[in-house]
Parts: C-alpha cells; structure tokens; sequence
C-alpha cells in the first residue's frame, strides 16, 4: 500500500514522503491517525495544496515540543510508596504515576510519553526516566521513589 505522510513519522520518513507499507499499517495506524493518506492522485493534489499548512503545523509542534523539552528536564519528581524494610515497593510505580506526579508539579505529561524499558520502578532510590515528547525529541527527566 502506498501512502503519502503529512507528519514526519519515526523509523518510516518525513513529511511529503511517499511511502510503501502494510496495508494493515496504513489501514488501521497510519490513515486513522491523520498521519498519511493512501496515495491516490485526488490525494497527492490535495496534499501539494495543503504542503505549506502542514509543514508549518509541525514547525510549530516541534517547537513547542522543544520549549516542553527544556522544562521536563529541570524538573525532579518525587513519589512517595509504600515500601518495606529492605526498599522493596509494595507495588510499583509506573508511567501513570510519574505522570500524575509530572502534572502536580505543574508540567504537561502524558503516559504514553513516558518510556520505561526496564518496567516499572520496583525500589526506592533514584531513576532517570526516559520521556519521548514528539518525533526526535526525547529529555530523562530525574524521579526518587522515597519510602513512606
């Protein structure tokens, strides 16, 4: 399935590109999310009309995602868990926590933009905690687990 990208889109290529991808891809992430369109000619006037609009919409995405930058990285989070004696949490903590922990301190942070690899924090002590922001902009940013 061919399709034409209106945003840059990670690991596949940036806006105006015409693309080759599964039609399950583009059937059921890529179209459904406004990311691309199928690749018809109707479609590719369309996009050659609308190419300056979407190249300054993701300007300012980028930009702002940038400024979101630079405050998610100045920041330190601090979770308070229920822990036992040696510094096991009674749970865990998780992407919605540091998330809900980013919005008291006053940031704007989703879950989804909050990447653990590893899996969820487990002890108490100090973490960086990866944070994908918008396509090539990715921060850490410092949480401590603390025991209460």
């Amino acid at each position: 399935m061919e399709v034409i990208l209106l945003e840059r889109v990670e690991n596949l290529g940036n806006l105006g590109d015409k693309v080759t991808v599964r039609p399950g891809y583009g059937r059921n992430f890529l179209v459904p999310h406004g990311k691309a369109k199928p690749a018809t000619p109707e479609n590719i006037k369309y996009f050659e009309e609308r190419r300056a609009e979407l190249e300054k919409a993701a300007a300012d995405a980028l930009a702002a995602a940038q400024a979101r930058r630079d405050k998610v990285a100045e920041v330190t989070l601090t979770i308070a868990a229920k822990s036992g004696d040696e510094g096991k949490l009674f749970g865990s903590v998780g992407p919605a926590d540091i998330a809900d922990a980013a919005e008291q301190a006053g940031l704007e942070l989703a879950k989804h933009e909050v990447r653990m690899p590893e899996g969820p924090i487990r002890v108490v002590g100090e973490y960086d905690v990866d944070v994908h922001l918008y396509t090539d902009v990715d921060t850490t940013v410092r949480v401590v687990v603390e025991s209460t």
